[in-house]
């Protein structure tokens, strides 16, 4: 039988000016924390999928606001190959809590992070270069513009 990839997804948010993450219930990684995120369900988009993991393991309702990106270096999670579509979401409602397979949900800033399960770093590191640019390209045609 042809072996497939996993996929999940993961959701990138904040609350006043800090990162969203949850500690990590279970294995692998326990005690780790992480980005938001978890397996894409049969029947599932990956855009329901995102909404519904944050929420279940946060407690927080959001909404997509953008794609991040898609990662899926093969040996990015050790239960196996895993595709992970990577969203940006804004919170809309709900309370933060652990929930699901999380124990804690807890807010960092940015320049405090704690070490990161699978490869979430990166993604973290990816998203605040794009924030970054996207801060230069906004400024440079405000510059233009006057």
């Amino acid at each position: 039988m042809h072996q497939k990839p996993s996929l999940t997804v993961d959701g990138i948010a904040f609350q006043n000016d800090q990162l969203i993450l949850i500690k990590r219930k279970n294995p692998p990684f326990q005690g780790h924390h992480a980005l938001p995120g978890g397996f894409v369900e049969v029947g599932e988009t990956v855009e329901q999928a995102v909404v519904r993991e944050f929420l279940e393991e946060t407690g927080l309702i959001t909404k997509i606001t953008r794609l991040l990106g898609v990662y899926s270096s093969p040996d990015r999670d050790p239960r196996g190959h895993t595709v992970s579509v990577v969203f940006e979401l804004e919170v809309v409602g709900g309370t933060l809590q652990g929930g699901d397979d999380a124990a804690a949900a807890e807010l960092f800033k940015l320049d405090k992070l704690p070490k990161l399960a699978f490869d979430h770093e990166t993604i973290v590191s990816d998203y605040c270069t794009n924030a970054e640019n996207a801060q230069s390209i906004r400024a440079e045609m405000n510059r233009h513009e006057q």
